[in-house]
């Protein structure tokens, strides 16, 4: 086994790597690979930390880093950093590989200096690189309540006291924006999604929580979804809200939110304790400026 820092010449090879190794996990399809490709040229990727693991003279895995910020509740900003994708080979996947990489590049990051890492991802796995809840470091995520734990929102000090030294006893963490570099160039992503060979998308068990990005409805099967300009199955929006490449109302998100506001009572059903409608309006209007068509 050998890791190395990724090359130009590396670039499709590590880009389809990481297209098989997301497709159908997260979501129907992926954009992970299509991150990567626009990420290198982002300001705030990190070279030396570009890295590719070998076996047997084959590229099997890959991870890159970021620079991030956390914000204090007075609005300062301090640096900070993150990580992903990380990807490994489907075939050989589950044998260890994924830690191996993994721990390596830390110890890397660690001797640049490097002194905290936030990411997204299932702490089962990360627990054994160091990992726990973001949370217990009073460090939050920005989508969720302020004094949420969220499962998947995990932290590591690489530095030990490295939060402390830099005076940062609360802070709330949002991805880097290139992270979402698919959803704001929709058409740049279909083209260069288009040059690679056709995978069927679909919903599956394991998936994270999908969501039309306009109404915010739950979509769980593809009778769920709307469709696209050429009549294909919309991931992204219902089929109350998109049919054929269109949206099906003219609205702001503030008249999107006063017509979902009508089924508070069917929401109620699947909520462990019941929202007035006041409530959920309130949610609504920090979810949506989150969702794909209202997103500044």
């Amino acid at each position: 086994m050998k890791i190395r820092q990724e090359q130009p010449s590396d670039y499709r090879e590590v880009e389809n790597l990481t297209r098989e190794s997301f497709w159908n996990v997260y979501r129907p399809g992926c954009t992970e690979h299509y991150v990567l490709n626009q990420f290198r040229n982002n300001p705030d990727f990190i070279p030396e930390l570009d890295l590719v693991m070998e076996e047997d003279d084959k590229i099997i895995g890959h991870i890159m880093f970021s620079k991030a910020v956390l914000t204090l509740d007075d609005g300062t900003r301090r640096s900070s950093w993150t990580f992903g994708p990380i990807s490994i080979r489907p075939d050989y996947k589950r044998k260890g590989y994924g830690l191996k990489l993994l721990n390596y590049a830390l110890e890397k990051a660690r001797e640049m200096g490097i002194g905290f890492l936030c990411m997204e991802g299932n702490i089962e796995f990360y627990k054994h690189a160091g990992f726990g809840l973001a949370s217990k470091l009073g460090i939050h995520y920005h989508c969720e309540p302020h004094d949420a734990e969220v499962p998947y929102f995990l932290a590591q000090e690489l530095i030990p006291g490295w939060l402390k030294d830099n005076g940062i006893e609360e802070a709330t963490y949002c991805p880097p924006k290139g992270y979402f570099v698919a959803d704001e160039n929709p058409k740049g992503f279909a083209a260069y999604e288009a040059t690679f060979p056709i995978k069927e998308k679909k919903f599956q068990e394991g998936q994270l929580p999908q969501f039309c990005q306009s109404c915010g409805m739950p979509l769980t099967s593809v009778d769920d979804c709307g469709t696209n300009p050429d009549g294909s199955t919309s991931f992204d929006y219902c089929k109350y809200c998109y049919q054929d490449g269109k949206f099906l109302q003219d609205c702001t998100m503030d008249e999107m939110i006063e017509h979902c506001a009508q089924f508070v009572d069917e929401v109620n059903k699947n909520m462990p304790q019941p929202m007035t409608r006041e409530e959920y309006v309130s949610m609504m209007r920090t979810f949506f400026p989150m969702l794909k068509r209202w997103r500044k």
